[in-house]
């Protein structure tokens, strides 16, 4: 069931004042009964994160990793991602936005439903770049820190594609399609593309690669608005927890829970080794942190693909809940 809550004169970090009509899903044992586990969406996602048409239906259900017999499951949407309601306010504004401010919105939602503490926030790509905000902002609110496939900020491909990417829903005659296919082509590798396809034909004229980017063009070009991307575009360039005033080493005292990074050995956009180098940075500042690397040829995105590798890094973290059921 989709929730609401309204937050009336919201003002971003950079000053724009509006109104937001947040929604949010709630899984698993009523709130008060279990340890609850925020997750955060990617870029295209929602909050429908498991279920028959869940998208991370893989980790998180009945008898999975994060299993709804045991936790409360929280997913709240990023306003405007276009899964509930008219986002039509922000278009205009969307670079008025920061991950910073859809942190704070998220906090509002936990001081509604009055969670105080949470056993952890996972989330992949912007979800996890999102969960790092989070952490920062409320020193003490996180007991696990799971980033997957994401850093504390944006590196300079990510800026670099980012920036194309807007130019494209700025100027193009099919702006979510276009924009769509272009970035398939960077949340995947050469290698998952040849072992997908390997210069195949649908027709005589047609390549199945040229096929398949054409079909999530248009797949998202019916489910998605062009505010909607527009702003999730914008935040996944702008990510950067020290703000650009400061250091990941001088703030790393404001995470008190354990920090759990995935990284890719594949990703162009969240480069394995800076993922790493954050690990370091964490254990230096007597962070507790963990560092486990996905082994796959598919990329980014193989955090939505390698589900057996990723299960199996994130099993100690949720089963140590589970012994003491």
């Amino acid at each position: 069931m989709l929730h609401f809550h309204h937050i009336s004169d919201f003002q971003t970090h950079a000053g724009y004042t509006c109104h937001l009509d947040v929604s949010y899903r709630l899984y698993g044992l009523e709130l008060g009964k279990a340890p609850i586990v925020l997750v955060n969406h990617a870029l295209t996602g929602n909050s429908q994160v498991t279920g028959p048409d869940g998208w991370w239906s893989d980790l998180i259900g009945q008898e999975k990793i994060i299993d709804t017999h045991y936790f409360t499951i929280l997913a709240i949407d990023i306003p405007g991602n276009g899964h509930a309601g008219d986002a039509s306010h922000l278009i205009r504004n969307y670079k008025q936005f920061n991950n910073a401010d859809i942190a704070r919105v998220q906090y509002e939602i936990l001081k509604k439903l009055d969670i105080s503490k949470l056993f952890a926030v996972i989330g992949g790509s912007l979800g996890g770049q999102i969960a790092w905000e989070l952490a920062i902002q409320h020193a003490g609110l996180v007991e696990n820190l799971i980033p997957i496939a994401s850093d504390w900020k944006a590196t300079d491909w990510v800026i670099a594609q980012c920036r194309i990417q807007d130019q494209i829903l700025n100027n193009s005659l099919q702006p979510i399609n276009d924009a769509r296919m272009h970035a398939m082509t960077f949340y995947r590798t050469p290698a998952s593309f040849k072992s997908k396809f390997n210069r195949t034909k649908r027709d005589n004229e047609t390549y199945n690669i040229e096929s398949w980017l054409l079909h999530h063009g248009k797949k998202l070009s019916e489910r998605f608005t062009l505010s909607a991307y527009k702003l999730m575009n914008q935040l996944l360039l702008s990510a950067d927890i020290t703000a650009g005033v400061t250091s990941l080493k001088d703030i790393a005292h404001y995470i008190k829970g354990n920090v759990h990074l995935v990284a890719i050995d594949t990703d162009g956009l969240f480069l394995a080794n800076e993922i790493y180098d954050t690990h370091i940075v964490l254990k230096n500042a007597g962070v507790v942190s963990t560092y486990n690397e996905i082994k796959s040829i598919h990329g980014h995105d193989a955090f939505l693909i390698e589900f057996d590798q990723l299960s199996k890094i994130l099993e100690p973290i949720f089963k140590k809940e589970l012994c003491h059921k």
